[in-house]
C-alpha cells in the first residue's frame, strides 16, 4: 500500500523528490504519514479536500481487499519559532 500511495502522490506534485511516506501503527491500523514540499500541500488536499479524500478512498478500497485497515495523514513539519 505504501508503494501505491507514493506512486499516486508523486504523480500529482511539482516536487516528487520531496515526497516521503512513513507507515505508523496505531490501534491496529496503519496510518501513512505523508510529508511533502510546502508548495504541494494544497495540490494534494485539493479544493474542499476532494483530492485527499479520493486518495483516502482508493487506499481504503485497496487495503480492505487485503484485509488491512489504513489511513493517510498529511504531516506539516514547521520550523520551531
Amino acid at each position: 500500500m505504501q508503494a501505491f500511495l507514493e506512486y499516486v502522490v508523486k504523480g500529482l506534485v511539482q516536487n516528487p523528490e520531496a515526497v516521503s511516506v512513513t507507515p505508523v501503527e496505531r490501534e491496529g491500523m496503519t496510518v501513512y504519514e505523508l510529508r511533502l514540499d510546502q508548495q504541494d500541500v494544497g495540490k494534494i488536499i485539493g479544493r474542499h479536500g476532494v483530492t485527499i479524500n479520493a486518495i483516502r478512498s482508493l487506499l481504503l478500497a485497496g487495503s480492505a481487499k487485503k484485509g488491512l485497515r489504513c489511513s493517510v495523514e498529511i504531516v506539516e513539519d514547521r520550523p520551531a519559532a
